[in-house]
């Protein structure tokens, strides 16, 4: 079956117009207008990714986000009509795999949903593959994607989180700048103050208790980017 869009926005008119776009390109899409539609239509049946809007009646986006997300892996994406980009960055920690400016290109936004989708099933457990990875006192189960705490707690990661930190544990000990990270986890290259993979950096630093001022597991690297200093041990 063709994978399942929602989208969320209170302009009928750009419901419409995407519902009709993404439609044509082989997607089933819902279209609702707010927050109580968003709830209703999870309900009635599966959603592969949610296209959300910031500015919405009642709940605003990043309240919607943030309760999705505390619930479901579902991929989001934040569409931002506003010029600052505390939103974006706000609308990221809030769980947020993606966000896109309005007034934006279809096609680009048809790229990013294609982009975010394969890479969401790009990690499965295949033979040969790790069954999980032990690193600094964690533990990541793949097949599960659950995060365990050296105090055996479960942590609790988003699609994006969980690429995240499977990038940085495919490849440890080795610098990766923002551009490498960005293109690992959502396929697309560093815009011009792009700080995106900075706040998903440090969600996933608040997931795994690593005080940024002192961070032992995800290091800075001045100038260059961001380094998993943990030794990684794969089991099989």
């Amino acid at each position: 079956m063709s994978d399942h869009l929602l989208v969320v926005d209170d302009d009928p008119g750009l419901r419409e117009l995407l519902a009709d776009y993404l439609g044509r390109n082989g997607f089933r899409v819902t279209g609702v207008a707010d927050g109580r539609g968003l709830w209703a239509a999870l309900e009635q049946g599966s959603v592969d990714l949610v296209i959300l809007d910031l500015m919405l009646p009642g709940d605003d986006g990043l309240v919607l986000c943030r309760t999705l997300r505390a619930r479901s892996q579902i991929p989001i994406i934040m569409l931002t009509a506003r010029g600052d980009d505390t939103d974006r960055i706000v609308g990221l920690e809030m769980g947020a795999d993606d966000y896109l400016p309005k007034p934006f290109n279809p096609r680009e936004l048809l790229a990013r949903i294609k982009s975010i989708l394969r890479r969401a099933r790009s990690v499965p457990t295949e033979p040969g593959e790790a069954r999980c990875f032990r690193f600094a006192g964690w533990t990541l189960e793949v097949a599960t994607r659950q995060l365990i705490a050296p105090d055996s707690v479960l942590v609790p990661l988003g699609a994006s989180e969980y690429r995240l930190l499977r990038v940085f544990l495919d490849h440890p000990q080795r610098i990766l700048n923002r551009d490498q990270l960005l293109d690992f986890t959502q396929g697309r290259e560093a815009m011009p103050f792009d700080r995106s993979i900075d706040v998903q950096v440090s969600r996933l630093r608040r997931r795994l208790r690593d005080d940024p001022r002192e961070a032992v597991i995800i290091k800075t690297v001045r100038n260059e980017g961001y380094l998993l200093a943990a030794h990684v041990r794969r089991e099989f």
